[in-house]
């Protein structure tokens, strides 16, 4: 039978012989990162006679295949669309080309298999054996995870591509979310019925769950949205619709039920927003209270309300609406159908559907396209892709380290084109909001749950990548300023200045902001992080809102528009040790060097002002910027910059102070000048440990060299009293090397 849902018309598609109970069916899968596939509209039906068929959409049975002894309990296409897994009463799981033949028999057991599902990248198979679940890859000899999921039998087992996690549903009562590796993620209270069915909707946002007169409707995390009753026996089989907005459930008392998912809701500041029929929206403004209705054509499929926009994706067109005016939408028409994501920045959104990424501006204008080889977008969530105004990033599928980085208006790689690859494999990512593009920070967690900093601008050198937090769970970047805040382990962290470890790595701790978050309960997320409010939703559920202190987002917009006596009188006027901390790493990324010794004195960095107070006393510009870099730990650009403004001496008495000793020697030999200052320094400090001279290189070149401490002494009085001429003779030189660095 089939169903026609627009008109509820109803025909049949194929009469089976008498003799077949049809058991359950499965559709080939629609399309392949945007490739229609040409034999898409057929389905595999397996039944009890231990057959199954490849029937075509108009009903004609293309092919049956004795498959299994006993009946064929379930079939499912992998995610290409390139093989089959059946599995079977005998215990049987086999694996079957897409015109049916044979290609595998994967497992062997004695119980019945209930249920089958495939991994996300087609790689693996899940199936059921009694209490258990078991995951094994398609290789021969890999390493076979298996686990006690439930305390009865397992009827039913779904496992998602966009979150990698898996449902399963027992005769215990009980539904239970595990992610990949077989840790248990959420487990329901035992209720009165069985579960009979549980499957995911294809953006892995929302599942389903059917027993005896049930139809719940949950989040990923596993708290239930919405319980249903209708009066239709079991649910013995749930399927979504390909744009997760309705399900069709097949009963026990032989009804179909149809059930749409509404009542979605979105937040953002002063507006809250309900999707309260399948084409109409209500919008509330909770300050006077006014309420808007937005009628739309089609049904909605996804939504998002950020940055004064909210942006509607219905079936056919995309609808922009200002959070000023709701009367006048902007609306486009849509190529590819259903829109499985959309993320918002200030100045545009992205669409993200079958075919490829989109951005587009505010008013409606396609911006641009980007691609990268191997581009799956189906799999593609909020966790895995990052938009700011200037850049976009995406996480790759096929090699979970590597990050893709792309310029927003052009869509191309940013800088060299080279992605950005991690150690081990990345779980989530997200870039800052504000600031310069030259200084986009990107964040991301990997599989370890470590959190790392990293800028996004490369140009050839090789940037460092930071380790600034442990066992974190989630993130999120401040809306208006770049505030990083996070949930590790059983603290609420927030790096008001996450810059810091480039600047100076020390302050880090004392710029950070944490809290006990044990009142979150397990496994909470960050919802989003508007102005000074964080909105964090437990693992039940429920909404909790945390404010911040709104002083750092103050301190951001004066050092954005240099206002340093600003930023001074407000770390004086709150006295807070964070904020001096924020101020003094900010002062020195700026390189403001009167700031940052008042605020490196407040924190009480002694040492620090003293080295900042020796930089000021030096005789030219480039060596107090070389300085300043040094401050930083950037030796290497420090030599760089002192080299190219000829300012030999000094590069290599940098290295002296800092006992790279074969560097200072090599500098010396190779401008042919100063190799007795670094041999007689060498040899000092020599002395002053009781050592001998061990370095080949040191020794030959020491021999037949008297150290004479008085003409060293004097040479260098001659290079400084030359650097504090060149200085005050060549304003105009100095200005073009400043525009160099």
């Amino acid at each position: 039978m089939k169903w026609n849902l627009l008109t509820s018309e109803t025909t049949r598609v194929v009469k089976l012989p008498d003799d077949i109970y049809p058991i359950d069916l499965h559709w080939f899968p629609r399309s392949i990162g945007g490739k229609k596939q040409s034999h898409a509209e057929s389905f595999v039906l397996t039944s009890s006679d231990g057959k199954f068929h490849l029937i075509s959409k108009s009903g004609r049975v293309e092919k049956s295949v004795e498959a299994h002894c006993g009946a064929v309990l379930a079939g499912r296409w992998n995610y290409e669309g390139t093989a089959l897994v059946t599995v079977g009463e005998d215990g049987q799981v086999k694996i079957w080309s897409k015109s049916g033949m044979l290609r595998s028999t994967l497992a062997q057991q004695g119980t019945p298999v209930y249920s089958v599902a495939w991994g996300p990248d087609s790689e693996k198979v899940l199936y059921t054996s009694g209490k258990h679940l078991i995951i094994k890859p398609l290789q021969p000899n890999a390493k076979v995870l298996q686990w006690k999921a439930h305390d009865g039998l397992i009827l039913k087992t779904d496992w998602n591509s966009v979150n990698d996690l898996i449902l399963s549903a027992g005769e215990d009562c009980k539904y239970k979310v595990w992610d990949s590796y077989g840790r248990l993620l959420y487990s329901s209270q035992p209720y009165e019925y069985p579960i009979t069915s549980v499957a995911w909707a294809a953006d892995g946002e929302l599942f389903a769950v059917g027993s005896f007169h049930t139809l719940r409707l949950c989040d990923k995390t596993g708290w239930s949205y919405a319980l249903e009753k209708p009066n239709t026996g079991s649910i013995f089989n749930i399927a979504w619709s390909i744009d997760g907005t309705q399900l069709a459930g097949a009963c026990g008392n032989g009804h179909v039920i149809f059930a749409h998912v509404v009542e979605q809701r979105w937040e953002w500041k002063n507006f809250e927003i309900t999707l309260i029929k399948r084409r109409t929206m209500e919008v509330h403004n909770v300050v006077n209270d006014a309420v808007d209705l937005l009628e739309f054509r089609d049904r909605v499929i996804k939504a998002s309300l950020n940055y004064g926009h909210l942006v509607v994706s219905t079936s056919l067109q995309c609808y922009v609406f200002s959070t000023k005016n709701w009367n006048t939408p902007l609306i486009f028409d849509l190529k590819e159908g259903t829109v499985s994501l959309i993320l918002q920045a200030e100045r545009h959104f992205l669409l993200v559907d079958g075919g490829g990424l989109y951005l587009y501006s505010y008013e409606g204008r396609l911006i641009s396209s980007p691609k990268f080889p191997g581009m799956r977008t189906d799999i593609l969530n909020a966790q895995t892709v990052s938009l700011s105004n200037d850049t976009l990033a995406v996480k790759d599928k096929a090699d979970e380290k590597v990050i893709y980085i792309f310029e927003a208006l052009s869509g191309k790689p940013l800088g060299d084109g080279k992605p950005l690859t991690h150690k081990t494999e990345i779980v989530e990512i997200a870039l800052d909001q504000k600031g310069l593009t030259s200084e986009r920070k990107i964040a991301f967690i990997d599989k370890n749950r470590d959190l790392y900093i990293t800028s996004v601008k490369r140009f050839g050198k090789e940037q460092k990548i930071v380790k600034i937090g442990t066992m974190v769970q989630t993130l999120a970047w401040n809306d208006t300023s770049n505030i990083l805040c996070g949930i590790q382990d059983t603290r609420f962290t927030v790096w008001y200045y996450p810059n810091t470890v480039y600047v100076d790595k020390d302050l880090l701790p004392k710029t950070l902001y944490e809290k006990d978050a044990s009142e979150f309960s397990k496994n909470p997320q960050i919802v989003h992080f508007v102005g000074n409010q964080t909105t964090i939703r437990r693992a039940d559920g429920s909404l909790i809102h945390l404010n911040i202190s709104p002083y750092p987002t103050i301190l951001h917009e004066y050092v954005s528009s240099s206002k340093w006596e600003d930023a001074v009188r407000l770390c004086r006027f709150v006295k807070d040790q964070t904020m001096w901390a924020c101020l003094a790493a900010m002062a020195v990324a700026n390189k403001d060097m009167a700031t940052a010794e008042i605020a490196y004195a407040s924190i009480g960095e002694i040492d620090k002002v003293q080295y900042i107070n020796s930089i000021k006393d030096l005789p030219s510009k480039e060596s107090r910027m070389a300085h300043i870099l040094l401050f930083s730990g950037n030796t290497q650009e420090a030599e760089t910059l002192l080299l190219q403004t000829g300012l030999i001496y000094q590069a290599i008495q940098v290295n002296i102070n800092l006992y790279n000793w074969d560097r200072a020697l090599e500098l010396a030999v190779k401008h042919k000048t100063h190799v007795d200052t670094v041999l007689a320094y060498r040899q000092k400090f020599l002395e002053d440990f009781g050592k001998k001279e061990t370095n080949k290189r040191f020794l030959q070149y020491a021999e037949g060299l008297e150290v004479d401490w008085n003409k060293i002494k004097a040479k260098i009085e001659m290079e400084i009293a030359k650097e504090r001429e060149r200085a005050a003779a060549s304003p105009a030189v100095r200005a073009s090397v400043t525009v160099q660095q």
